[in-house]
């Protein structure tokens, strides 16, 4: 079992940034990548960043030069830095576990991941 319990979220105005953290806590040796998705009001959840446990990143084009996913190993930490954000990045944010192998390039979309944060909320003023 992997918890996990996102915090950082708030409200900004359009042009600031936030930074949003992950605590990963439980079978953590687990886990074989980590990601971001968020869900707009009446839209699919969708996927942000992805980050490998070699540390390879992979990236919406939405947010591609903005965003930027990272660990922290030591303190069990996934972070997601939001610079430059625009009211279209407004969503509830969730962080996501997966802790099995059997893919290529990291996987970010959510049916390749089995386990979930309850989400932080992010709105983004104009």
């Amino acid at each position: 079992q992997v918890q996990l319990v996102e915090s950082g979220g708030g409200s900004v105005q359009a042009g600031r940034s936030l930074r949003l953290s992950c605590a990963v806590s439980g079978d953590i040796y687990m886990k074989f990548c980590m990601a971001w998705f968020r869900q707009a009001p009446g839209k699919e959840r969708e996927g942000v960043a992805a980050i490998d446990s070699d540390g390879s990143t992979r990236y919406a084009d939405s947010v591609k030069g903005r965003f930027t996913i990272s660990e922290d190993n030591a303190k069990n930490t996934l972070h997601l830095q939001m610079n430059s954000l625009k009211p279209e990045d407004t969503a509830i944010y969730y962080c996501a576990a997966r802790t099995y192998g059997g893919y290529g390039r990291v996987p970010i979309v959510p049916h390749e991941y089995n386990y979930w944060g309850q989400g932080t909320q992010v709105t983004v003023s104009s």
